[in-house]
This record gives C-alpha cells, sequence and structure tokens, in this order.
C-alpha cells in the first residue's frame, strides 16, 4: 500500500535506524561479491524459507510460454525489449538482439562490460556500464557518451523520460538526473531529514529503477524494501512495500532486486535469494505470483539471508511487453523464461 510522506513514525524510524547499522558494517567490497556460497543460516530458518517456498497455486495467476530460450552469453546481466517485440540482452561486453523465438538478429560489441540498459522514447538503445553511458541509435551507431560524475560508480539501472536520462549509481547509493546532453541536472535519494528522504540502502549491486506514465520515477530502496517515487526535482512523494518472507513481502537483506512496470501500471518484481517475481497493483497492492523457486527451475540452495555475505547470489532481470507478458532473464543458467496472464486468473479477474 502507497505510504505518502509526512513524519516518520517511530516504528518506522527504528527499522531504519537499523537498516543504516546493518549497512554501514559491511565494506564495500563485499557488498558486491554477487559469487554464490554456502548459506550459514540456521536449519530451523532454513526450514521455515524451505516453507515460504512452496507457493499457493492459487496464487500463481502467470503460466510460462513455450520453453525457456536459450542465450550464448556466458554472464547476462541484463533484458529489455524494442518496439516490435525483440529481446535485447546485455553481458560478456556486448548486446544480442534475439526475436522471440530465440534466433539472434544482430549483435553489437561494447568497449566494456555492460551493466543496464534500457530503450528511450526515440528507440535509442541507452547502455549504462559502470561508469558510462552510450546512447545508441536503432542502427548500433553511438550517438552519445559520457562519463558518470564521479570517478567510482556502479550504474546499475537505466530509465529516460523525454527530457531526462536516470542512472541509479549503486556504490555512490543515489539516482543520477541527466539532460539529454549528458550534463547532470540533480540527483535523486540522497539522505536528507530535511525533506524527509532516509537515503537509500543497498548492501548488495542490486538497485533498480523505472519512468512511470505519472512522471515520477519509481526507484527501489533494497535495504528498505520499499519502491519509492521521486520528482525530477528529488522529493519523494510516496512509497510502498515491506520486509517479510511471506508472499506479499521481501524477503531478505535487499530486495527486490528488478522492477519493471505493466500496461496497466501494475509493478513486476524479482527477488533474489528467495526467487520469486511477483506483480503488485500500482498503488502497491499484492495481486498475484508470476513465479517461484519451481516455476523458475531453482536447484541451488534458498539462501534468504540477513547480510550480504550469507545471500551472494545473483538476481535476476524482469521485462515486460505491450501485451504485459513478463519475460525473465536468469542470470545464471543465461536462459529467457516468457511469462503469460493464465486464463483462469484472467476470468477471475474480469468477474
Amino acid at each position: 500500500m502507497k505510504k505518502r510522506i509526512g513524519k516518520i513514525q517511530s516504528g518506522v524510524l527504528t527499522g531504519l535506524v537499523l537498516a543504516v547499522a546493518i549497512g554501514a558494517g559491511v565494506a564495500a567490497f563485499l557488498l558486491f561479491d554477487t559469487s554464490g556460497t554456502k548459506s550459514t543460516l540456521p536449519p530451523e530458518y532454513k526450514y521455515e524459507i524451505e516453507q515460504y517456498a512452496k507457493i499457493d497455486p492459487a496464487l500463481i495467476i502467470y503460466e510460462q510460454v513455450g520453453d525457456p530460450i536459450e542465450t550464448d552469453f556466458d554472464t547476462a546481466c541484463a533484458i529489455t525489449l524494442d518496439d516490435a517485440g525483440n529481446m535485447v540482452i546485455a553481458g560478456d561486453s556486448k548486446l544480442v538482439k534475439y526475436d522471440l523465438a530465440g534466433k539472434p538478429l544482430n549483435e553489437i560489441e561494447l568497449p566494456k562490460e555492460p551493466t543496464c540498459i534500457e530503450f528511450d522514447l526515440d528507440g535509442n538503445l541507452i547502455v549504462g556500464m559502470s561508469n558510462v553511458i552510450m546512447i545508441l541509435d536503432p542502427q548500433g551507431n553511438t550517438v552519445q557518451e559520457w562519463s558518470a560524475p564521479t570517478a567510482v560508480s556502479l550504474q546499475t539501472s537505466i530509465a529516460a523520460d523525454k527530457d531526462h536520462v536516470f542512472a541509479a549509481d549503486a556504490l555512490n547509493k543515489l539516482v543520477w538526473c541527466y539532460d539529454r546532453e549528458g550534463n547532470v541536472v540533480n540527483k535523486l535519494g540522497a539522505k536528507d531529514p530535511d525533506r524527509n528522504i532516509p537515503g537509500i540502502v543497498i548492501p548488495s549491486a542490486y538497485f533498480d529503477i523505472a519512468t512511470y506514465p505519472d512522471g515520477l520515477l519509481r526507484v527501489v530502496n533494497p535495504g528498505r524494501h520499499w519502491i519509492e517515487a521521486y520528482t525530477t526535482d528529488g522529493d519523494r512523494e510516496w512509497y510502498w512495500g515491506r520486509a517479510g518472507v511471506d508472499i506479499e513481502g521481501f524477503s531478505g537483506c535487499c530486495n527486490p532486486v528488478a522492477l519493471a512496470v505493466l500496461p496497466d501500471g501494475g509493478f513486476v518484481t524479482a527477488e533474489k535469494g528467495l526467487v520469486r517475481v511477483k506483480v503488485y497493483d500500482a498503488d502497491g497492492e499484492f495481486v498475484g505470483v508470476v513465479a517461484g523457486p519451481d516455476q523458475l527451475g531453482w536447484i541451488e540452495p534458498l539462501r534468504v539471508c540477513k547480510t550480504p555475505e550469507e545471500c551472494k547470489a545473483k538476481g535476476f532481470d524482469v521485462a515486460v511487453d505491450k501485451a504485459g507478458r513478463i519475460y525473465v532473464l536468469d542470470t545464471l543458467r543465461n536462459v529467457v523464461r516468457i511469462f503469460e496472464r493464465n486464463k483462469s486468473a484472467a476470468a477471475r479477474a474480469a468477474r
């Protein structure tokens, strides 16, 4: 449920202090290590998590379309879709466009590893790297290129509206707002008590953003388990979300790791650790499950953890097409699964 920004209640404030304390106690190098390790959770906690991994079938309102689409990536990191519904996947110092059957259409080599991609309203592809942004035209030619405003940065998500490009910087824990010439005009999400902005908490290298039809940028605050709405002037208008291993909450130290907007204004989220892809409405109310561990073919140990050291599994990425189909990029197996609303769920929703 949306929470309008006003006076912060004492219970929320206590949670914020604890979250900041946890984040402050972890070194930056460890924060952004996403290699797999054995979980150190106690057996009784692991058992509880296994229970939550079994999702009530009545809550699963999507079904997979066809078999997983294999890619030729060793390390895929991000997915987006063009206006024709083709997939563009980033990783391995390249971009590859695939049709819906998984056939490669073209490939673009990049000067360094990409970290995020998104199309702008003109059909240009914006590619984020650790501290560089490139804008490529539909033919793959470089139109613009600029560097991040700080020498050390990690851009993990890119979004754009008519006048701006937004880059989520996980190391600096804020969103840079650029004009279309690459000049920084604002920064969003930095801690500012006078504006009732508690600051972004990022225990691991996942920090996603998305533009929205109302003109407010949606920013995932993963350490606080929130999705926040910001104006381009940097005002935080509201937020929604909460921590929890139950199906409506976001589990672990830092979730969700990915966010996409549905055609009806709802949201798709992805979690790591206890891997789940879910749908919420425009106000942040839980709608249903796209896929859980079983539907995603999860064979790794479930690691719903309290610190980044305990949970270093890769996070999946998500994208949505114009028809509302949901594309899940499995970054462990480098495959794409496509889900659409199942007929029984659609019939219930129409009643």
